[in-house]
């Protein structure tokens, strides 16, 4: 017998679009075999109705044929002859009639009860099955549903848990009632060959039976037939006997799974992440707006073909387009208190659509799947290689802290000397041995890659009673630049702060770096805010470039350590000490990247410590003001003009330009 199409128990829990359109032909094929069936009935029950029909024909034949005798013909003489034929006639139809009735009761028990059977039983199944599957399906799409609008800022652990648990019920619910329903349609291709073969068998037996004993009409070679046709249906038989096995114990091997199989996010703290994909496929909810405020989310396969994001809703054929990857970038994103939220954007920089996954492992993958698509690595002639080189590569350019413990010994005596006088009111200490990583920093300390307060709330929190100029400006912030004899303005761009837990050497700034530079690449982090770090002599100001309005403040007295990165010119990093309200105090590490040489930012941040040392003795002030090129307003002069074209922006200028 040839091969028979079968459905893969191992993909019914996953669920697929593929696995429904295949799993369409065989209910398909279900159903035009009912609609067959029910015709193959009819026409079965009509023949046995026609067999029944000629044994009640064949019995009044006789008795009408016996009842000839007691006609009282007038002129029936002479039909003596007649009567006896007509009695042995009527013994051959009696005897007919008994071979008819067995007949009838053969087709009975062999052609017509097989087919009912098969209807009843069989078919009945099947469609049974496949409501119960339904229920099960609609029944894990909603948990699914409400599982998905868990909320990610208030987390509360005990819906949580019963939302958990309500989905791996729905999903370990639809998991068994697929399997059944699978191995239901697969014994149906064999049951349907059985089905149409055994009552025709039955059928054909019990005429020939008829026959032989009525005429031995038929030979030995149809006998042979015959029996060759019964060893088939008995071979048929075996082989489903054993797929039945076979389909049993892979039921039970698969329903004997871990329960992290249908507990959707199980591992959420180390979950095994791959970012070398070029692929991915997976189910997706896909955020559609409704109205001006109003959204849905729709739970979708998607999966990726070459540079393009495709979509397949349950049940179709073929996937569509939803968005070419090429040349785009994707971030996470909070989006209604979701979690697992990413956001894909257009080469143009144009919001693109909002996706959100199911768990922590399948967010960070689609991320990184769609990243390394949109380098069009899947061009390559080796695009997995590509990518694992690409990744490690990304790793691998974040400077390990031992790299930056270097930095003093690699310098020239040039530079060490200069060093010397730029940081001549920094007291570092010397160790025979580097710090551990850990006594810099507390293991899984958080990083924002933001700045702390915008600059409109920064104006709302220290805005107060003063009055404001339109132009976001307040009269003592004016008054204090207007008294500080010291001003220098560089272009920098925030990467990341952290919380420190000691400010006693630069090895802190080091690391943090490490740390800040290793998660942005690990997390394909590669937008950053633009500012103006704006030094004077009390303080540190980063002002927003459009508005001119300053987004935050440190004290210049609160920096305690400062340092440039000495591979990445552009690097440069504080740490600030600040106190509690309830008196405790904190030390956090602010790294960014500058336009111009971070030494010069350190420079300037050392020039401002002096002078507020020296603006304790009027003398040692003038003696500094002295030794310091001036300006026309008695300012400082830190840069030249190439300087300048480096990134600083000159105070006088500095406004005017952005503006």
């Amino acid at each position: 017998m040839p091969a028979v199409d079968k459905l893969l128990l191992e993909e019914a829990l996953q669920d697929s679009p593929q696995t429904r359109s295949l799993l369409s032909v065989f209910e398909e094929d279900a159903g035009t075999l009912t609609e067959y069936t029910n015709q193959l009935l009819q026409a079965m029950q009509r023949v046995y109705g026609a067999q029944n029909e000629m044994c009640l024909a064949t019995q009044q034949l006789s008795k009408q044929l016996l009842a000839y005798e007691k006609q009282n013909f007038a002129l029936g003489k002479g039909d003596e002859e007649v009567i006896s034929t007509l009695h042995y006639f009527s013994k051959v139809v009696d005897e007919l009639n008994i071979l008819h009735t067995e007949l009838a009761k053969q087709l009975a028990d062999t052609m017509v009860l097989p087919i009912i059977q098969f209807r009843e039983k069989d078919l009945t199944e099947v469609s049974t099955l496949k409501d119960l599957f339904g229920l099960a399906s609609n029944e894990h799409d909603f948990s699914m549903a409400k599982y998905s609008r868990l909320p990610k800022r208030r987390e509360n652990e005990k819906l949580k848990t019963e939302v958990v648990k309500e989905v791996a019920n729905a999903r370990r619910k639809q998991h068994l009632s697929s399997l059944q329903y699978y191995c239901a349609l697969n014994a149906l291709q064999y049951r349907r060959r059985i089905a149409m073969m055994e009552p025709m068998l039955g059928y054909a037996q019990g005429q020939i039976n008829f026959f032989k004993k009525g005429a031995e009409m038929f030979s030995k070679r149809t006998d042979s037939f015959l029996s060759s046709v019964s060893n088939m249906v008995q071979s048929i038989q075996r082989e489903l006997d054993a797929e039945a096995d076979a389909m049993r114990i892979s039921q039970q091997d698969l329903l004997s799974v871990n329960e992290s199989v249908y507990t959707p996010d199980s591992d959420v703290t180390s979950p095994t992440i791959n970012r070398n994909l070029i692929q991915k496929a997976g189910y997706l909810n896909l955020r559609n707006k409704t109205g001006l405020v109003t959204t849905t989310w729709d739970r979708l396969y998607f999966f990726t073909q070459g540079g393009n994001l495709m979509c397949q809703p349950r049940g179709a054929v073929a996937g569509g387009l939803i968005q070419d990857l090429d040349n785009c970038s994707v971030m996470a994103v909070d989006c209604e208190d979701r979690r697992y939220c990413f956001q894909i954007t257009t080469p143009t920089g144009k919001p693109g659509i909002t996706l959100q996954a199911e768990s922590k492992k399948e967010y960070e993958e689609w991320i990184c799947a769609i990243n390394n698509i949109s380098r069009q690595i899947y061009l390559t002639d080796n695009p997995e290689a590509v990518a694992i080189k690409l990744n490690q590569t990304a790793l691998q350019a974040v400077t390990p802290i031992t790299s930056f413990g270097k930095k003093h010994e690699s310098l020239c005596p040039s530079q060490k000397v200069k060093n010397a006088e730029m940081e001549s009111d920094k007291v570092i200490p010397h160790e025979s041995s580097k710090p551990d990583s850990t006594q810099l920093i507390a293991p899984g300390t958080p990083i924002q890659f933001d700045i702390v307060l915008p600059a409109t709330e920064f104006l709302d929190q220290n805005r107060g009673g003063r009055r404001t100029n339109p132009f976001g400006e307040s009269e003592d912030s004016k008054n204090d630049e207007e008294d500080s004899i010291l001003q220098q303005m560089f272009v920098v761009r925030f990467l990341g702060s952290m919380a420190v837990k000691s400010d006693d050497t630069n090895e802190v700034i080091y690391e943090a770096m490490r740390q800040v530079l290793a998660a942005r690449a690990i997390h394909n982090i590669f937008r950053t805010t633009e500012s103006h770090l704006m030094v004077t002599s009390k303080s540190l100001r980063l002002i927003d470039p459009q508005t001119q309005v300053t987004r935050t403040t440190f004290e210049l007295a609160s920096v305690t350590q400062f340092a440039a990165h000495q591979d990445n010119k552009r690097l440069i990093g504080f740490v600030v000490r600040v106190t509690e309200p309830l008196g405790e105090e904190s030390m956090s590490a602010n790294i960014f990247e500058s336009n111009t040489e971070g030494e010069k930012i350190c420079y300037a941040i050392s020039l401002g410590k002096e002078i507020i040392e020296a603006q304790k003795d009027p003398e040692a002030l003038a003696q500094l003001m002295m030794s310091m090129p001036l300006t026309n307003d008695g300012k400082f002069k830190l840069l030249n003009d190439q300087s300048e074209e480096d990134g600083a922006i000159p105070e006088e200028r500095g406004e005017e330009s952005e503006a």
